[in-house]
């Protein structure tokens, strides 16, 4: 096969993150994705584990703690999701030797187009042959792409990897890994209409990775979810450590923007921390060089000045309170020009009602993706003068045309979209 080809198959898969008509719990089957690695011979358990799960932060938390293991010496694959412009970016592997080396890529690491391509030409025959006689379904993109990711880590030998869940945890294609420690992020409403109308309920299924008898990291949460993670953790004879009690909120200095990313920070940290249980001791000051040196595109991040452009992929509404906060407490601005792209399972009034009073001008558009709300479906939420554009890339270009010299163009409201205007 060639890499159209791959791309091609790929996107033959049934594909819940461009479809989010399905119901969840009837379509999303843990036994599927466990069946399948059975099938390959189960490469997962040769790996050691990070597990991050969580609303808010949890790719943010992921990249510290894979940037701290590279700093102290370590070889770590990093498996996220999702990607902005190339499905590429989801896999990769931070190297020791490759930490002074000019970076070519703002995903450094990430696998290659030729290791794809060799992989997808032997997992092939497997997936098509599985997908005959399962009794659970067919294999959907992002569980292929997941045993892909544990294949690739296991042959590359890595010491240990960052999984990040996709949606969810308990029936999340990444939950068949026994992970070292288990982290949960910021817990917010997401994905109600999957995941459960109520916080318990989405915690419910965040707090589905944590495993019995080890080390769970948990960010400070609202006490409807603390409670179902406590419990949880109990009943698995799992010790809870929690940021801000048990982990102390250092002053740090982080390569990311915004007072949030002290939490994902201060998570990495207790993460690297618990993982002295397994042998594994980390002096503090490679951690504070670790956290420092982390990078990861399109969150909070700031691709040109004057005007300054800040590409952040916040969708939902704790995450645009955040980017709302990290604008007006980190930058010095005339006027905001926000371009706003949201996906119509989002809280798009929650979203709309946050980051509109920031902006002085607001340009509409819609990715390229099924799941995007319409421009006019989100012009319904304002009462004031609005652009609409057919695309990201034309509402790129009319913000250029907009902003002047001390102005701030803010993307965001969608991976997308930022994915999209970075590349247009």
């Amino acid at each position: 096969m060639i890499y159209p080809q791959v791309l091609k198959y790929l996107n033959s898969l049934i594909d819940f993150e461009k479809n989010t008509n399905y119901p969840y719990k009837k379509r999303i089957k843990l036994k599927r994705i466990q069946n399948f690695l059975d099938l390959i011979g189960n490469p997962q358990k040769s790996l050691r584990v990070i597990h991050v799960a969580g609303s808010k932060g949890k790719g943010s938390t992921s990249a510290f703690i894979t940037y701290i293991l590279r700093e102290a010496g370590f070889t770590a694959g990093l498996y996220t999701s999702p990607h902005l412009k190339d499905f590429r970016e989801r896999i990769r592997i931070l190297r020791p030797k490759a930490r002074s080396r000019k970076r070519t890529s703002e995903f450094e690491g990430m696998i290659s187009k030729k290791e794809i391509v060799s992989l997808i030409e032997e997992l092939k025959p497997r997936i098509d042959e599985y997908n005959r006689w399962s009794k659970y379904g067919s294999l959907t993109f992002f569980e292929v792409y997941t045993a892909l990711a544990f294949l690739y880590f296991k042959r590359k030998r890595i010491d240990l990897a960052v999984l990040e869940t996709g949606m969810g945890g308990r029936l999340d294609a990444t939950n068949t890994v026994d992970s070292l420690v288990q982290v949960i992020t910021p817990i917010s409403y997401e994905h109600t209409q999957k995941l459960g109308k109520t916080l318990a309920k989405i915690a419910e299924q965040k707090a589905g990775i944590i495993k019995n008898g080890k080390i769970v990291i948990c960010a400070p949460q609202k006490k409807e979810a603390l409670r179902v993670i406590r419990d949880k953790c109990r009943n698995a004879g799992a010790k809870l450590r929690l940021a801000g009690r048990n982990i102390k909120l250092r002053q740090l200095k982080t390569g990311l923007i915004g007072k949030h990313q002290l939490i994902n920070a201060a998570l990495a940290w207790g993460a690297i921390e618990a993982l002295a249980g397994s042998g594994i001791k980390i002096n503090p000051k490679l951690i504070r060089r670790g956290i420092k040196a982390t990078r990861w595109p399109g969150r909070c991040e700031i691709i040109k000045k004057d005007p300054l452009i800040v590409l952040d992929g916040a969708q939902n509404l704790a995450s645009a309170q955040a980017i709302k906060r990290a604008i007006i407490e980190n930058f010095k601005y005339r006027k905001v020009i926000l371009v706003l792209g949201i996906c119509s399972d989002k809280d798009i009034k929650g979203i709309t009602r946050t980051l509109g009073p920031l902006a002085d001008e607001i340009i509409l558009t819609q990715a390229l993706t099924p799941r995007a709300a319409s421009c006019e479906k989100l012009a319904g939420y304002f009462k004031r003068k609005l652009y609409l554009t057919r695309g990201v890339k034309e509402a790129k270009l009319l913000s250029a045309r907009l902003a002047q010299k001390n102005d701030l163009i803010l993307v965001t409201g969608s991976l997308f979209v930022v994915g999209e205007f970075r590349d247009a």
